[in-house]
């Protein structure tokens, strides 16, 4: 099932719909039409679990194509937030989990060689979601290298304390895009918050494809384009530590809840491992896309003097 948060009017709530044949049907007014309680946003969707998925997908099925008027609008006539617009908690990213972006951060970046022995763990505020077509803003008084990382967002379904590995994929609600956006000369003392996790630095989006929808999500194309020009493209199977893997490191320390995130990490590609280095600037087009799963498309904004 493809879900979105979305909505009609330029102040309007968000609310939750599904994607069908380009359609988007209005997940809480589909419930009155069935008799059914169906949640109105994502977080209440996740947070009453399987069973709730189970009815939304009856609904759909029920109803089919015979739905009152109002009910489903073209996909091109809402406007698409990030699925969860404000996360409860900070987005945990991963660095350093492809081989290849090991290499070029060692030479690009400071950071070891080495492959990491254990996940690399940061976080991004809530604040730094954006939707797809949201401006990433570029504040040339703070950053002269701001680069991007596209990467396979995961996103829970079910609390998991010191969860073992072969049982991770059972707390997978599903999956999204992420661009990780970083100021590459905003690290402090090789902390990296404050370069991941300013405002707009986290684009995530346009969807989450539930986890019944992607037989092997560790055999998934990524790719990023810059104006049209491709910049990285691999496959998760090349991620040095697989999604069970990053499920259960986490926990062992840190409740994973409905609704978190994970961004998984980012192959080679990104602007500070090329020769000569290259970043984003105001006027800029940044498309990720993961297949399967779907596109974020946002340009590059200039705040600031």
């Amino acid at each position: 099932m493809r879900l979105v948060t979305y909505r009609t009017g330029a102040d309007g709530e968000g609310r939750l719909g599904a994607v069908e044949n380009g359609q988007v049907i209005d997940v809480a007014r589909l419930g009155t039409v069935v008799g059914e309680p169906l949640p109105a946003t994502m977080l209440e969707l996740i947070d009453m679990g399987p069973d709730a998925l189970a009815a939304l997908s009856r609904a759909l099925e029920t109803t089919g194509r015979d739905r009152p008027a109002g009910l489903a609008m073209p996909e091109e006539n809402v406007r698409l937030l990030a699925p969860i617009p404000r996360p409860r908690k900070n987005i945990f990213g991963i660095g350093l989990n492809y081989v290849e972006h090991v290499a070029e951060s060692a030479k690009s970046l400071d950071t070891s060689a080495d492959l990491p022995k254990q996940p690399v763990v940061f976080s991004k505020p809530p604040t730094a979601v954006i939707a797809t077509g949201e401006g990433i803003q570029h504040n040339a008084a703070m950053t002269q290298q701001l680069d991007w990382e596209v990467e396979l967002a995961v996103i829970i379904g079910k609390r998991a304390t010191r969860i073992a590995k072969e049982d991770a994929m059972g707390h997978v609600f599903g999956y999204s895009v992420i661009n990780d956006v970083s100021a590459r000369d905003n690290r402090r003392a090789g902390q990296w918050i404050f370069s991941k996790g300013q405002d707009t630095f986290c684009p995530f989006g346009p969807a989450i494809v539930t986890a019944d929808e992607v037989p092997d999500p560790h055999d998934l194309t990524l790719w990023l384009t810059k104006n049209g020009v491709e910049k990285q493209r691999s496959n998760t199977r090349f991620l040095l530590f697989d999604i069970p893997t990053l499920i259960s490191d986490i926990s062992t320390g840190i409740t994973l809840e409905p609704g978190d995130i994970i961004a998984t990490g980012t192959p080679s590609g990104v602007g500070a491992g090329r020769d000569p280095q290259e970043w984003m600037w105001p006027g800029d087009v940044i498309e990720c896309g993961v297949d399967g799963i779907g596109v974020l498309r946002n340009p590059v904004v200039k705040i600031g003097n």
